[in-house]
C-alpha cells in the first residue's frame, strides 16, 4: 500500500495544474492486458488513444496494430510520450483538444482511458454521424456513465442515436485504485462495434435524430403521448400494434428494433411537414 501511494503522489505531481481536466492515469498492467484483449487488434489497424497521457495504452496498443494516433492536451504529458515514442515509428502524437480533433477518414478503432470530465462529448463526437469511420472501441470511462450507455432504459437522445448504430457492451469495472490519482469513483470498460446491419438507412439518421430528440423529451411519458405530435390516431393505433405494445408503455423502454419500426413508420406514413427536426 505504501508502494502505491506512492507512485500516485508521483503521478498526481506531474498532473496537476492548469491543463488538469479530470484525467487519472491508468498503471495496472492486468488491466491493461485486458483492454486489449478485448480490442483484439489487428496488425493493420488504425487506432485512436483519446487522452493518451504517458502512453499506459498507446504503446500496447501500438505493438499490435498498425498506426497510433495518441491525442494528449496536456503538454507535459506530450513531451514524455514523444520521448518514449522515439523507437516508434508507428505512433503518431498530436497535442490537441479532442473535441476539436479532425477524426480520420480512414476505418479506425477506438482504445482509450477518456477524461471523465468530457465523457459524453467524446462518445459523442465518435458515434453521432454513422457514416463516420470509427468501427469498434473498447474504452474506459466512469461506471456511472458506462450504465447509463448500456441500460435497457434509455432516456438519451443521443445514446440512443448511438446504440441504433453501434452496440455498447458493459464489459467490466475497473476498481479506482488501477490508476494514478485514484478518482472518486469506479471505472468500467465498455465495448463499441459497429452493427453489421441498420435497418435504419444512413441516409435517414438525421430523420432518425429529430424523432428521437422529439419522443424522449419525456422519457416517461407514454408512446402515445410522446409520439402524438409526429403520427395521426389511426396512424399511432397502427404503430402501437406493429410494436407488440400499448399506448401506455413507456417511450424510454422501446427497444433498438422497435425504434427501427417507429422510424420507419414515420418515413412511410407520415408527411414530412409533421417530421420532428433535430436541434444540431
Amino acid at each position: 500500500m505504501r508502494k502505491q501511494n506512492k507512485r500516485h503522489r508521483k503521478v498526481r505531481k506531474c498532473v496537476e495544474g492548469p491543463n488538469f481536466s479530470g484525467q487519472h492515469l491508468l498503471h495496472h498492467r492486468k488491466t491493461i492486458h485486458d483492454i486489449m484483449k478485448q480490442a483484439d487488434l489487428k496488425t493493420e489497424d488504425l487506432v485512436l488513444d483519446i487522452g493518451a497521457g504517458k502512453g499506459a495504452l498507446t504503446f500496447p496498443a501500438a505493438e499490435r496494430s498498425g498506426r497510433v494516433l495518441a491525442v494528449e492536451y496536456d503538454g507535459r504529458f506530450v513531451e514524455a510520450l514523444r520521448r518514449k515514442a522515439a523507437g516508434y515509428s508507428n505512433i503518431s502524437i498530436y497535442r490537441q483538444d479532442f473535441l476539436k480533433f479532425f477524426l480520420p477518414k480512414q476505418s479506425f478503432s477506438v482504445v482509450a482511458s477518456i477524461p471523465y470530465a468530457i465523457t459524453t462529448p467524446i462518445m459523442n463526437k465518435l458515434l453521432w454521424n454513422p457514416g463516420l469511420s470509427c468501427q469498434k472501441g473498447v474504452i474506459v470511462m466512469e461506471k456511472g456513465a458506462a450504465k447509463r450507455f448500456t441500460a435497457a432504459s434509455i432516456s438519451d437522445p443521443r445514446v440512443l442515436k448511438w446504440r441504433m448504430w453501434f452496440e455498447l457492451s458493459f464489459v467490466k469495472k475497473v476498481s479506482r485504485e488501477h490508476f494514478g490519482p485514484p478518482p472518486n469513483v469506479d471505472s468500467a470498460i465498455l465495448a463499441i462495434r459497429r452493427r453489421e446491419q441498420c435497418g435504419i438507412p444512413m441516409k435517414s439518421h438525421k430523420a432518425f435524430s429529430g424523432l428521437a430528440e422529439y419522443a424522449l423529451k419525456h422519457p416517461r411519458w407514454p408512446v402515445g403521448a410522446a409520439l402524438k405530435g409526429v403520427f395521426t390516431p389511426p396512424q399511432l393505433k397502427h404503430l402501437v400494434k406493429a410494436l407488440g405494445i400499448d399506448q401506455q408503455t413507456e417511450i424510454c423502454l422501446l427497444s433498438e428494433t422497435q425504434w427501427e419500426t417507429v422510424c420507419h413508420t414515420m418515413i412511410q406514413h407520415v408527411d414530412p411537414s409533421r417530421w420532428p427536426r433535430a436541434k444540431r
